[in-house]
């Protein structure tokens, strides 16, 4: 049986959660240890305050339960996770493990739903920054840059600070130099304030890393002649869609919902994702059902309709064509046939 939680009942699960962590562990004066509920599975979390505004976490989890755990809308903060094992599957992003990464900019989350299956353990890293932090670092104006380097910084400002808008999330590749960086981080070889000194380095060094991913993406979609405010737009269609999979908007109340015409928002969608309007919500709507089927907590047909399907037939054949196996097949625990 899945269990299903909210944000109460999760706070109120890790009150009295035991923890169970390695004996050799050495934790500083800064740190503090939080553990994962009995019912739920065992494990830590270590967590600290590195400066003001920055927060760094330590994940090592494994669950025997499985269960699903929703998150309402809510203000978020610049955030970078990197799993060095396993992975983990969250309903309105890509599924994050040792290869595809997490960058967040600030602004609203829609919510979300984050899935848990029995057997599963990952470790990872979390860094939170204050928006306030970020911009102080980024707007050090320098009179030395650039007129290229000033529109760079600009596009980056606008990505990582949408404010009251919905906020904009990259899934960079785990580079060789992003995992030195999370291992060196797990393994610091200090102890004291020379360890929090050396954490704060290496968060820095992350920061500067993601940045420059990012300003690749944003110069490449320069290039494509997109607008920012035109890119801002297609994020926030992007995000109503894997909000609004049982219901999606037609392309009109889209286009309407993002503040732009229909026409711009078809071509301007494909030209920055590689896809269509469509064929996205037809894409996020398979990987929903893949991991509601494999909760096998609901039948094929209330899957079907939980993403949007009203005609079994048409999810079966969509479902195929996505992964080469019927969602029966999925149920039983067939891995994808095309991978």
């Amino acid at each position: 049986m899945t269990l299903i939680l909210n944000e109460s009942d999760w706070d109120e699960l890790y009150e009295q959660a035991p923890i169970t962590c390695p004996d050799n562990l050495i934790v500083d004066e800064f740190e503090a240890l939080t553990g994962v509920p009995a019912l739920l599975g065992q494990g830590y979390s270590r967590g600290m305050e590195l400066s003001s505004g920055v927060w760094l976490n330590f994940n090592d989890v494994e669950y025997h339960q499985d269960f699903i755990s929703k998150t309402l809308a809510h203000d978020h903060p610049i955030q970078i996770g990197v799993f060095l094992s396993g992975s983990f599957c969250c309903d309105i992003h890509t599924t994050f493990d040792e290869t595809h990464s997490y960058f967040s900019g600030s602004g609203i989350s829609p919510g979300y739903a984050e899935i848990y299956r029995a057997g599963q353990r990952f470790t990872c890293i979390n860094v939170e920054f204050e928006p306030s932090v970020v911009d102080s670092f980024l707007m050090g104006d320098s009179p030395s840059w650039t007129l290229r380097e000033r529109q760079q910084l600009s596009d980056l400002v606008r990505q990582l600070f949408q404010g009251e808008d919905w906020k904009v999330a990259f899934y960079p590749t785990v580079t060789p130099a992003i995992r030195a960086i999370a291992q060196q981080m797990w393994n610091a070889p200090y102890r004291g304030e020379l360890k929090r000194l050396y954490l704060q380095a290496k968060v820095m060094e992350l920061l500067v890393i993601y940045l420059d991913l990012i300003s690749d993406h944003s110069k490449q979609t320069r290039g494509s002649g997109l607008r920012p405010e035109t890119i801002a737009c297609l994020h926030h269609a992007k995000e109503i869609l894997d909000t609004r999979l049982e219901n999606p908007p037609s392309i009109l109340e889209l286009a309407q919902l993002v503040g732009l015409s229909d026409r711009t928002l078809q071509r301007a969608f494909r030209e920055l994702f590689g896809t269509t309007v469509f064929g996205y919500l037809r894409d996020r709507r398979m990987e929903q059902a893949e991991l509601l089927l494999r909760n096998r907590t609901m039948c094929v047909s209330q899957v079907a309709h939980a993403v949007g399907y009203t005609h079994l037939g048409h999810f079966t054949a969509a479902f195929k064509r996505k992964f080469g196996m019927t969602p029966k097949q999925c149920q039983r625990g067939a891995v994808n046939a095309w991978m």
